[in-house]
């Protein structure tokens, strides 16, 4: 009570209180391989490739005002150091691959200049940069991720971006080498969905369908005659040449829906997930009814090497261009190396007396939002995907990129996503 009359009196008491008690969860302990993802792919390690781009970036501003560079020889500068860190999601040129040799051409002299901007405002770096530059070099471990309290919410929407939402334009050079195809943007996906032979699952694959824009679904059974069937090697060949670009094949046990197997045309990878918790859209309460408009995609917390790959994969499901008139939104969310699938439908209203205000990203009030409260209906289906194996090429026989094992989760505060 005495704590509660002093915070009545001083409400700043009562701030500096809430902002110190934060629960310390599994995701606040999450522990990072303290490795460098510069000479490989990095599938496999649990290295936030965000903090250490950040790092990286102090560290040459920090090197270049150490031995004092001037904008006079950045150029000569950025022509022998090699940026292992892709920036561009479009697949523009790299730091590197400027040619000194073209100064006469007008669209090369642009990039130059370009480019060098950006050398120069990593020069200019701030006081919380310095900050970073300075903790990096006191501590061998990589820094811990930003605390639970804010919330997931689009960078575009908001003026600081939020610390779960996905940064896709990050992207190992080797890892973007050993898959070309999975991270070259897709200008309309068309997707077959099947089953396993002879399934019964048709029910659940057709709401695949309806949750996948431009899917087709075909049943997958034996040939009545000479009891043929056709293998997913044959199948992915025959979609190749259909001009598909994703295999998704449904797996079940106990006729219910157990695995998911993405094969990404023509020739891989291939992505092996378990799904758990499925529950159709009319079993949810005040669920809607979808429609056929290209829905909006979010993907949070995939900061890993192996994250951002799988995170490349849903995006190749989904067209670049949604249709804003539909208001529907899909969110994959990675939690734990757990994906939860969800679908709503998004609508503006006025805010109610009793709702509190929107917050952004920092945990503060939008502003111009201080009226505007967002409602959500979910359509369905929600399900859980776990990632089991990373294929090279199309099914085990080509090899694995990464495999899930029991030993992987032996360490409860390191994920691999």
């Amino acid at each position: 009570m005495k704590r509660k009359r002093e915070e009545v009196r001083n409400p700043k008491l009562k701030n500096d209180r809430l902002s110190k008690n934060v629960p310390l969860t599994i995701e606040r302990k999450r522990v990072w391989d303290d490795v460098d993802v510069e000479g490989g792919d990095g599938l496999g390690l649990s290295v936030d490739i965000d903090t250490f781009n950040k790092r990286r970036k102090t560290e040459q501003s920090a090197a270049l005002d150490k031995e004092g560079l001037t904008e006079a020889n950045l150029k000569q500068v950025e022509a022998q150091q090699q940026v292992p860190l892709r920036t561009s999601e479009d697949g523009d040129e790299d730091l590197d691959d400027l040619d000194e040799d073209d100064e006469d051409d007008e669209d090369d002299a642009a990039d130059i200049d370009d480019e060098e901007d950006d050398l120069a405002s990593l020069l200019d770096s701030d006081e919380e940069g310095d900050k970073e530059g300075k903790e990096a070099k006191d501590r061998k471990a990589m820094p811990p991720p930003p605390l639970p309290s804010k919330r997931a919410t689009s960078p575009a929407t908001s003026a600081a971006a939020s610390g779960t939402s996905t940064n896709l334009s990050l992207i190992p050079d080797a890892l973007a080498a050993k898959f070309p195809t999975l991270f070259k943007p897709t200008e309309k996906p068309k997707i077959l969905v099947t089953t396993s032979l002879s399934g019964t699952v048709h029910k659940e694959a057709e709401m695949l369908c309806d949750f996948l824009p431009n899917s087709h679904y075909i049943k997958r059974q034996r040939h009545r005659y000479n009891s043929h069937h056709f293998s997913i090697r044959e199948i992915a060949k025959f979609c190749s040449n259909r001009d598909y670009t994703t295999l998704v094949v449904m797996g079940e046990d106990n006729k219910r829906p157990s695995s998911l197997t993405i094969v990404h045309l023509p020739e891989g990878p291939t992505f092996h997930f378990s799904i758990s918790n499925w529950i159709d859209g009319k079993k949810l309460p005040g669920h809607g009814n979808p429609t056929e408009h290209f829905p909006e995609l979010i993907l949070n917390n995939f900061r890993t090497p192996l994250g951002l790959l799988t995170a490349h994969l849903f995006r190749t499901l989904f067209p670049p261009q949604p249709e804003l008139v539909g208001r529907q939104v899909v969110t994959l969310h990675n939690q734990r190396d757990y994906i939860f699938v969800r679908r709503h439908r998004y609508v503006f209203r006025d805010k109610r007396a009793t709702e509190k205000q929107v917050l952004g990203a920092d945990g503060k009030p939008v502003k111009g939002a201080e009226d505007i409260k967002a409602g959500l209906q979910e359509l369905g289906p929600r399900l859980t995907l776990k990632l089991r194996r990373v294929d090279k090429g199309i099914q085990r026989g080509s090899g694995q990129e990464w495999e899930w094992h029991g030993s992987t989760d032996k360490i409860r505060t390191k994920f691999q996503l």
